[in-house]
């Protein structure tokens, strides 16, 4: 019996494609602010610049790349300024959602949280930051998916798109790390008490404390860019 040869749809390869070009903005392979070479790219992710174009177009939707006339697409570089506004707005959409997650999530949602909390946290064991985030990120959706509001959750995408590379970077630091998945099991907790004020504080504590490493790291990568330059 002679295999198939499976076509990939155009759809379906574009799609992948962001996919991977999502995970190196986020893991910083792709630099904030730097330009997104489409020869280089296309070698690097074996398609051709059709694909490639339409995933970029994805994530310009996403706010994770900026299209600019005659340049063509940078990976979005936020300023302080943004890093407030933006957190500001994610902590009360983290929040909400906990909230709506306590007092709606089903038993199945609740198990499956657990699940990825597990796996999560043996990421974290093994010091495995690039599966612990994509885990980290998955628990962080589907509390949002169990408010089970879908403005809720378009919202969210949106906004927490601009802020996924900073998400990342902010675990890299050992004791804010270790704080973030302390603040993670008492989500787990609350959830399963199905404590909804108990769900929303941590949540918005969780996201201070992300803005408030993020703020750190980049006033201090900026002054050491003005120390390089003086």
């Amino acid at each position: 019996m002679s295999a198939e040869v499976i076509a990939i749809p155009r759809a379906a390869l574009h799609e992948q494609v962001a996919h991977r070009l999502r995970q190196m903005l986020v893991e910083g392979r792709i630099a904030p602010g730097a330009k997104l070479n489409e020869r280089e790219l296309a070698e690097v992710l074996h398609v051709s610049r059709t694909p490639l174009r339409e995933a970029i177009k994805m994530l310009a939707a996403e706010g994770l790349v900026e299209l600019l006339p005659n340049r063509g697409a940078i990976a979005v570089e936020l300023d302080e300024a943004d890093v407030l506004n933006t957190f500001e707005v994610m902590a009360g959409l983290e929040g909400l959602s906990g909230e709506l997650a306590a007092q709606r999530i089903t038993d199945d949602e609740l198990s499956e949280i657990r699940a990825m909390h597990f796996e999560m946290m043996a990421c974290w064991t093994r010091r495995d930051l690039s599966n612990y985030y994509r885990i980290n990120a998955a628990i962080h959706e589907a509390i949002n998916r169990a408010a089970k509001n879908p403005v809720l959750t378009a919202t969210y995408r949106q906004v927490n798109a601009r802020l996924q590379a900073l998400r990342f970077r902010s675990n890299q630091d050992g004791e804010k790390w270790k704080r973030a998945v302390k603040e993670h099991e008492r989500m787990v907790d609350a959830l399963t008490a199905r404590d909804a004020a108990a769900m929303r504080q941590v949540l918005v504590q969780h996201l201070h404390h992300k803005r408030d490493v993020v703020v750190e790291q980049l006033r201090a990568a900026s002054q050491a860019a003005a120390k390089a330059s003086g």
